[in-house]
């Protein structure tokens, strides 16, 4: 049991349900230029930055400004067929709500551009529970590295140790673990066994309806 003073959110998959969205735009968009990847290939390769993920597929074959145009081209896709389906998971407003009204400070460590991020914010009108933002533009590594979430402690002013993670990736989660902070995992792409071994984890949970989320412990 712990009492956090921050908590800090990743976006995709933790906040909102979208990442098979993400999946079919990167395999709409890679298999257009010659990936061949299958659906399940396409969901292992689905972690970090664009340009990351860019050049895992295709190793040098594009500048970076090449990947920064496939990258716009590929969350305009995803943003188009998520954007009918755009709402939280299950319970996460209530869940916010509760500790925005206690004080709580929360912040998003997300591999996403601004460009996703904004578009979540404004789109669901929740920008006002945020006190940092930090993206794939704002660090010079990604998760597993823990940079995201030391980042966003920082920008806090609050210490590792008082803050939680909620994530719904192994890689994310690793990065907690790194920067010295117990994880909530949020079950919405991966199951319990995929996190074995982490011992920063304090619980799974489907979503953000359980009631045990809303208590002065976690």
């Amino acid at each position: 049991m712990i009492t956090p003073k921050a908590f800090l959110f990743d976006l995709n998959g933790t906040m909102i349900d979208d990442m098979n969205y993400h999946i079919a735009g990167w395999h709409k968009i890679l298999n257009g230029l010659g990936a061949n990847l299958s659906f399940e290939q396409m969901k292992l390769e689905c972690y970090g930055k664009n340009g990351e993920l860019l050049e895992r597929i295709f190793p040098g074959r594009f500048s970076d400004e090449e990947k920064f145009a496939i990258s716009i081209d590929k969350e305009r896709v995803y943003q188009s067929e998520f954007r009918p389906h755009l709402s939280l998971v299950n319970g996460l407003h209530d869940f916010m709500d509760f500790y925005y009204d206690k004080g709580i400070k929360m912040a998003i460590g997300s591999a996403a551009i601004m460009f996703n991020i904004d578009f979540v914010l404004d789109g669901l009108n929740i920008r006002r529970y945020f006190d940092a933002l930090v993206s794939a533009d704002d660090v010079a590594y990604s998760k597993p590295h823990p940079e995201t979430w030391i980042k966003a402690a920082h920008l806090l002013q609050m210490k590792p140790e008082d803050c939680l993670v909620f994530e719904d990736n192994p890689n994310g989660v690793e990065a907690a673990r790194q920067a010295g902070m117990k994880a909530i995992v949020i079950t919405t792409m991966h199951q319990p066994y995929e996190f074995e071994g982490f011992e920063n984890i304090v619980a799974f949970k489907k979503d953000f309806s359980d009631r045990s989320l809303n208590g002065n412990e976690l």
